[in-house]
């Protein structure tokens, strides 16, 4: 089973999906993925800029598989060619070999051993925030009830994770010279100082709120800019955010909230850039709800489940949408997104046999 799992992935990261640029197109990568799966149902949609999707089809499935294609870019650090993999006695390297084309490779791994039904879903646009491929997925008639969805989690079932939004946020302020009564109130900088202080003390008071394991709000001020010099009042000022609650936060009361912590008049505009819901999605009891659904599928598959996690995923809007969504796949999270980015080939494989188990057990 790695011979041929090692096989898909050297094959599969040899395809440059990175994410940006968004250069990603219908054929490379998935004609090979096409290829690999004879007796399969193929529909393969271009949804622009660089998304692509592919649902694969045998038989009546209920469940489907979704794993992400595209990768972050990769850094000048890497020791050697990121889209040529490189296998080790313990580990594969290479760029998406643990965020997340190791189970799309266990995937195909395992498909080729049954022909039991099944489905997958392999998408382009996870690492660009900008999940129109699962957005148009869940906007038609599919018939899946289930969803699990690979993400680096050490082939643990993951039932729970943060939401995420990311906010532009801009100031006005009143040019003039620095040495002016007025440059305290009157810079559009100071008052996004203001603003960040308020916003900072806010999270700071959340830190006991709980939710599944997962403590607090998660909260960074990513960008300041504005201003001219030293000795000019900063007319405008832009600032963008983001924050991920927890399952049991309201993302628009957050907004809300964040948006009162500023000056009356200060500000220009408050926009929210991306919105990815928390898992499992909706207010508090109906997060706990599916929380408990989720957990009694992973009990049903033998999975075991891990810990709720920071990082967010697409399997929050398959639970949105109604349908029971957990987490799993081989690699841990601290490997991804990192230079001479690796997984264990313990977990690969370990991953593709599950795959061959849940695909034969149904």
């Amino acid at each position: 089973m790695l011979d041929s799992v090692l096989s898909h992935l050297e094959a599969l990261v040899s395809f440059d999906t990175r994410n940006p640029p968004r250069e990603i197109g219908t054929g490379g990568v998935f004609d090979y993925l096409r290829a690999q799966l004879p007796g399969f149902r193929i529909d393969v949609v271009d949804h622009g800029e660089g998304a692509v999707s592919m649902l694969a089809v045998r038989g009546n499935p209920t469940r489907v598989f979704n794993v992400h294609m595209d990768t972050v870019p990769s850094s000048p650090a890497w020791s050697a060619d990121p889209l040529t993999l490189r296998v080790t006695a313990d580990r594969a390297i290479g760029l998406g070999a643990c965020d997340i084309k190791g189970a799309a490779a266990g995937l195909l791994a395992a498909a080729a051993t049954t022909r039991s039904d099944a489905a997958f879903l392999f998408s382009t646009d996870e690492e660009a925030n900008d999940a129109r491929c699962i957005a148009a997925f869940l906007g038609r008639e599919h018939g899946f009830s289930e969803a699990i969805v690979a993400e680096p989690t050490m082939c643990e079932a993951v039932l729970a994770h943060r939401g995420i939004s990311s906010v532009l946020m801009t100031f006005r302020g009143s040019a003039g010279h620095a040495s002016g009564a007025n440059a305290m109130q009157a810079s559009a900088l100071h008052q996004a100082m203001r603003w960040g202080s308020r916003a900072l003390d806010f999270v700071d008071s959340q830190s006991h709120q709980r939710f599944g394991g997962l403590t607090g709000l998660r909260f960074n001020i990513g960008k300041i800019e504005g201003g001219i010099k030293a000795n000019m009042i900063a007319p405008s000022a832009e600032v963008r955010f983001g924050f991920r609650p927890l399952p049991s936060m309201s993302i628009d009361a957050l907004h809300e909230h964040l948006g009162t912590l500023a000056e009356a008049g200060a500000v220009d505009r408050y926009e929210e850039t991306f919105r990815g819901p928390s898992l499992p999605a909706g207010g508090v009891a109906a997060a706990e709800e599916r929380r408990l659904e989720a957990r009694d599928l992973a009990d049903a598959l033998e999975l075991p489940i891990g810990n709720a996690v920071d990082f967010w995923t697409e399997a929050s809007l398959f639970s949105a949408a109604g349908m029971t969504a957990l987490v799993y796949g081989p690699g841990d999270i601290a490997q991804a997104h990192t230079a001479d980015e690796w997984v264990a080939l313990e977990q690969l494989e370990r991953a593709a046999l599950t795959y061959q188990r849940l695909l034969d057990a149904r």
